[in-house]
């Protein structure tokens, strides 16, 4: 198991930045992988109904798991900082303030989940064909909270060290066992939707596992009992860095559900097509997450270290990397977006038809406009680096507004074409906001420089 560290002040930011998103790529590819195991399997094995109630729940999902994140991404900005800073005290004393915090964020997050189901279930006008098996898929996927936050915030930890591979590898025996369980779970059980999701905790559990005992291995990360009692001042400034990239991922999810309330009153055949859409959707973005991750290590990193100029430099370099990844990524699934679809899809050919029509155009609709949402991603991940999360908080409230009022709106006037313009015009707005607000903050570091 790789456990090794990567010093990213030194070296070429181009070949820094690649080097670390590749693992972080073949993670994602193999993350969705199994996210579209899911789907294929539950699709052809069950029906297009159990295939839209697991479909369904991508943004109630993302809710908790942005928050999630978020705080882990947060508390993995302060120890990039110290590591590039050289002072792994105090890594050691973010590192155990965060996993004293993290445990009584998700115990609070587990119990709100579960109790809230049924009520946010029915204000989302789940249709009565899926509700039952959306709510017995969403229970047992959320029973794995605590595994979830686990995994990101050790993957965090390596990450902010500039170790991507350790992740890359706890993923691949994710995926492997998430795969081989969809199979045995659904295809011989017959457990159905409920298959899927215990499969999903299983292979949580074993990435979470392969994260710790790599944390665990590293001696910056050897903690002392003093290093998990809280401190006013050390806690203040994770929960600084952390909540607002948890609430801006809150508050783009709750943008994401209403549109997704829109989509379900739009009618069964319209939701399976757009949600079928919307999970080869985690496809089109894995380039650009992938490039997220790297970019905000990079800044953290050089930031820490007083190394300005990088900074300015690897943010140049990685918005030339992100555009092109953006248009031939984008082109692909133009091209060959309707037979990958056809994949998930197992049910009467005239309604398989149907799906297929609404959920091509959605995915061309995407496909056209992913440079903006691999730009946005580079802008944000930058400004999370450079600590300022709050302005990216900031874009995840114009995100909401957006997408929310155009769903509200925009079907009211063009029909289906309304819902698939809502999501993507949110990436535009967020975009120009993050730019101008880089663009200051890097010039703003530049005056103190010369002063």
């Amino acid at each position: 198991m790789p456990s090794r560290t990567k010093d990213m002040t030194q070296g070429s930011p181009t070949k820094l930045i690649l080097q670390f998103s590749l693992p972080l790529l073949a993670g994602n590819i193999l993350q969705q992988l199994y996210n579209l195991v899911d789907t294929l399997v539950v699709g052809r094995a069950e029906g297009v109904t159990a295939l839209a109630a697991v479909s369904s729940t991508g943004w109630l999902d993302w809710t908790l798991l942005g928050l999630i994140l978020g705080l882990a991404q947060g508390f993995a900005i302060q120890i990039a900082h110290s590591f590039g800073a050289g002072d792994h005290a105090d890594l050691r004393r973010a590192a155990g303030h965060s996993i004293v915090l993290a445990i009584t964020v998700v115990t609070a997050l587990e119990i709100i989940a579960q109790f809230a189901l049924r009520p946010v279930l029915t204000l989302m006008n789940t249709p009565a064909d899926t509700y039952e098996l959306t709510l017995l898929y969403l229970r047992i996927v959320f029973g794995g909270l605590p595994l979830v936050m686990g995994y990101n915030l050790f993957s965090g930890f390596l990450r902010s060290v500039g170790n991507s591979r350790t992740p890359l590898f706890a993923i691949t025996c994710s995926a492997i066992c998430n795969i081989l369980l969809d199979v045995l779970f659904v295809v011989y059980f017959h457990w159905g939707v409920a298959g899927v999701a215990i499969a999903t905790l299983i292979s949580q559990a074993l990435s979470c596992l392969i994260c710790l005992v790599a944390v665990l291995r590293l001696p910056i990360f050897k903690l002392s009992r003093s290093d998990l009692r809280l401190s006013r001042d050390v806690s203040f400034g994770l929960i600084k860095l952390g909540l607002p990239i948890a609430f801006q991922n809150l508050i783009i999810s709750v943008g994401g559900l209403i549109l997704q309330s829109v989509v379900n009153a739009q009618g069964f055949i319209f939701m399976a097509g757009y949600n079928a859409a919307s999970r080869m959707q985690g496809l089109m973005e894995m380039a650009g997450t992938a490039l997220r991750g790297a970019v905000s290590t990079f800044v953290g990193q050089n930031y820490g270290a007083k190394k300005m100029d990088r900074v300015r430099l690897g943010l140049r370099k990685s918005v030339q990397i992100a555009v092109l990844m953006a248009l031939v990524i984008g082109g692909a699934v133009i091209l060959c977006g309707k037979p990958l679809l056809r994949l998930f899809i197992q049910d009467d050919p005239a309604i398989v038809e149907q799906v297929l029509v609404y959920g091509y155009r959605f995915l061309c609709f995407m496909g056209a406009s992913l440079f903006a949402l691999y730009l946005l991603f580079v802008l944000r991940s930058a400004l999370q680096g450079l600590g300022d999360t709050v302005t990216s908080m900031f874009s995840g409230v114009l995100e909401l507004f957006m997408r929310s009022g155009s769903a509200l709106v925009l079907p009211l006037f063009m029909g289906e074409w309304g819902v698939y313009t809502a999501g993507i015009i949110s990436w535009y707005g967020a975009e120009t906001l993050l730019a101008f607000s880089c663009r200051k903050r890097l010039r703003r570091t530049w005056l103190d420089e010369v002063q």
